[in-house]
């Protein structure tokens, strides 16, 4: 909404000790105005669940072990064994449990791609 310097003071004015825009909605909605929920000043919704994964990534390796991984793919020189499959999936496991995490430290629950789902 696009208002004039002298339509924004008249409207700040009349608010008073209101915010403009509850300010506003009452006005245009009445008392029948739901009120309107706080934003929470930090996205952190569950510290611990931050620090296990804080923690997790800074006692690893796998950001150093991940470049190593892909100078290899991209060189051709990555040998398969058996081994080697099992700690590329190993460490997928580990990315995913900190991803999971992650996510529920910040209040977003357990991420999903599946249509329907919802976090």
């Amino acid at each position: 909404m696009r208002l004039t310097f002298e339509e924004r003071a008249q409207l700040e004015q009349d608010a008073a000790d209101m915010s403009l825009g509850a300010y506003i909605r009452e006005r245009l909605f009445g008392e029948d105005a739901a009120p309107r929920k706080a934003r929470s000043k930090s996205p952190v919704k569950d510290y611990e669940a931050l620090g296990r994964v804080l923690g997790a990534l800074g006692s690893s390796r796998l950001s150093s072990n991940l470049n190593q991984l892909a100078k290899a793919v991209n060189t051709g020189s990555l040998p398969v064994r058996p081994e080697t499959e099992s700690e590329l999936r190993e460490a997928c496991a580990a990315v995913l449990v900190m991803r999971e995490e992650l996510l529920m430290a910040l209040g977003r629950g357990i991420y999903c791609d599946e249509p329907g789902c919802e976090p």
